[in-house]
């Protein structure tokens, strides 16, 4: 049993005009625009998700985000894991947590993600209609580690033994991952730091499994039941019966989440079993992305917070903590509207799955 688990919601800075989505996508645009829009595809489908006490927000407010932070702390939220986008230099969704660099107010911690993927309209980080690419060479390497220091070297900042953590969340993409982290590495020891403790994200997208240690620790992305290690030998059941299709106007695939917890629960005991070290939980309370993608979506249908609670309560009971250094718990996500996963309160569920969250690991 740990000792006191550390939730860490990821965080999107998407919700606030920026000039680029103004001429991609039309004047004004934020992912608000797709959630408001969303239907249901099917009998009993969850859409749209409309938040509640927050209400549509633009991330650019100081009152919003101090209103999050507020949220945050009450339900027992350590900190928020920012996405970070950088393309060879340029910033895109920088403004929220610049503005929170510059107000002592907001002083919930933090860390960041790098979500190394294509700007795409497809919103799969992949080569089809790219907007902006995604590209790799050692001298970036090291005008971004010396931009994201000065993130580091703030007081709010999460560290483990001093070491500022950075997350990339498709390390399959390097063409040198090696060589990139110990660039960083140095740059972050030259700045005063005794190292940096950087992860990975394992998620449903692509697995990866470094044969070279250049990482400290990885965290699930939930949801990642559907790519799961074919070199261990399990039952495959719960998933072949979770997913189904419902033939419409699109694809539509649709998974129970009663079996992502029975993944979990199998994922849990590998880790126990010595399967793997260093991997931080991680969960989801529900996920829709029909909102965000049109077609081929993925649901996580009849989410509720009862599910949810047992799903928290198994790991808190019996993931082995042991295993990692700290005690982080990585909740995705607190913001995600458009992918229908949200801690924030919407207007079905209201506060209740905060409230979970707060109950199971108080």
């Amino acid at each position: 049993m740990p000792n006191k688990i550390k939730p860490i919601a990821i965080y999107l800075p998407q919700f606030h005009p920026i000039p680029e989505n103004d001429e991609w996508w039309g004047k004004g645009f934020t992912e608000w625009t797709n959630v408001v829009k969303t239907k249901p595809h099917f009998e009993g489908h969850y859409q749209p998700h409309l938040p509640a006490d927050l209400g549509f927000y633009d991330l650019r407010l100081e009152e919003t985000r101090l209103a999050q932070e507020a949220m945050a702390k009450e339900y027992g939220i350590y900190g928020f894991c920012y996405y970070h986008y950088w393309f060879n230099g340029k910033r895109m969704l920088y403004e929220p947590l610049d503005r929170k660099l510059k107000n002592q107010q907001e002083d919930l911690p933090f860390m960041m993600c790098w979500a190394n993927e294509n700007w795409t309209k497809t919103w799969d980080g992949l080569d089809k209609e790219v907007l902006l690419h995604q590209e790799y060479d050692f001298k970036d390497d090291t005008a971004h580690i010396q931009h994201l220091i000065s993130y580091f070297k703030d007081d709010r900042y999460i560290k483990v033994d001093g070491k500022p953590i950075f997350i990339i969340y498709r390390p399959s993409f390097f063409p040198d991952i090696q060589k990139t982290i110990a660039i960083w590495r140095t740059a972050v020891k030259e700045a005063g730091f005794p190292d940096l403790y950087i992860g990975y994200s394992q998620n449903g997208m692509a697995q990866y499994e470094p044969k070279i240690k250049v990482f400290d620790f990885a965290f699930e992305f939930q949801p990642n039941a559907l790519n799961m290690p074919a070199k261990i030998s399990h039952p495959r059941t719960f998933v072949e019966k979770a997913i189904r299709r419902i033939k419409k106007k699109i694809k539509v695939k649709v998974a129970d989440l009663h079996y992502y917890i029975d993944y979990s629960v199998f994922m849990s005991q590998q880790i126990e079993n010595g399967f793997k070290k260093n991997v931080y939980p991680g969960i989801t309370p529900m996920w829709d992305n029909s909102a965000r993608r049109k077609e081929n979506p993925f649901i996580l249908n009849d989410s509720t917070p009862a599910k949810y609670k047992t799903w928290l309560s198994h790991i808190k009971e019996n993931y082995p903590w042991d295993s990692v250094p700290e005690q982080f718990l990585f909740i995705n996500a607190w913001n995600e509207w458009a992918e229908g996963n949200h801690l924030e309160p919407c207007q079905k569920w209201g506060t209740t799955y905060l409230e979970v969250t707060k109950e199971i690991l108080k």
